[in-house]
């Protein structure tokens, strides 16, 4: 039975009148065990939903320090497999926190999508992020999904229009929009686009599931300004650049 812990950490963070805090590592960064570490930390740490980053050989939707993160990750054997039994281990670890596996669809295929679906909700994922992956050719991996309680995260990008952002919700639950703040690849942003406070509100006025937004998110400010408009914000790149600076994940998340 799918315990709906994504649904309940946007749920919580609402009743404590917050935004819910969807956080970002790489699996296998800067190598097994001190990924592993960061991704405890960053249960411990706040987030309130936890994406483990499949790393991938050609990340074309990530900026440089994610892209650096996957392919030293990859040089040190992780793989989408290893990524999975990392999640496994969290979800001993830490078993309330929800679990996102946010990968390029190329590994997931390349695995086979039955032993995928089969393999990662034995690990207690909960939803899975393909990145590439349009509405257009999504339900071969939902099929294989939702029979063993999984669900599935859509991307929204910053041109994404009304009809689509509907579908994209379509007959989904457990899950939450993750809406692009910026076009182009992650990477911490100084400042957010102007515009993005009217394009959340109308994004959450279109759907049912929660919107999270993310690309370029760094600091608690920004985080909460995003907040005010959506029910959660991603954080990504500001995270694996420290991990990669100072070896570990500890104290605050966000400065």
């Amino acid at each position: 039975m799918n315990p709906r812990r994504i649904e309940k950490a946007f749920e919580k963070a609402k009743a404590e009148g917050r935004g819910a805090f969807v956080a970002y590592a790489t699996a296998g960064f800067p190598d097994a065990e001190a990924g592993f570490r960061a991704l405890e930390a960053l249960a411990d740490g706040g987030a309130d939903v936890v994406e483990i980053g499949v790393p991938f050989s050609d990340p074309f939707a990530d900026g440089p320090v994610i892209r650096s993160a996957a392919y030293k990750a990859i040089e040190g054997g992780m793989t989408l497999q290893g990524s999975i039994e990392l999640a496994a281990r969290l979800r001993k670890s830490r078993p309330d926190v929800a679990i996102v596996l946010f990968s390029y669809y190329n590994p997931i295929y390349s695995m086979g999508l039955e032993k995928f679906a089969q393999s990662a909700a034995a690990a207690g994922v909960d939803a899975v992020l393909a990145v590439d992956l349009p509405l257009e050719e999504r339900d071969e991996l939902l099929d294989v999904l939702k029979p063993v309680g999984l669900s599935f995260v859509p991307l929204i990008a910053p041109n994404t229009p009304p009809e689509r952002i509907r579908r994209s919700a379509q007959g989904l639950e457990n899950t939450f929009l993750y809406v692009m703040t910026v076009k182009g690849v992650t990477g911490a942003r100084s400042e957010l686009p102007a515009g993005l406070a009217g394009r959340l509100e109308e994004v959450r006025s279109l759907v049912d599931l929660p919107v999270a937004a993310g690309f370029g998110i760094s600091t608690k400010a920004q985080a909460e300004a995003v907040s005010a408009h959506a029910d959660g914000f991603v954080v990504g790149s500001a995270l694996v650049k420290r991990l990669a600076a100072e070896g570990e994940l500890k104290g605050a998340l966000l400065p």
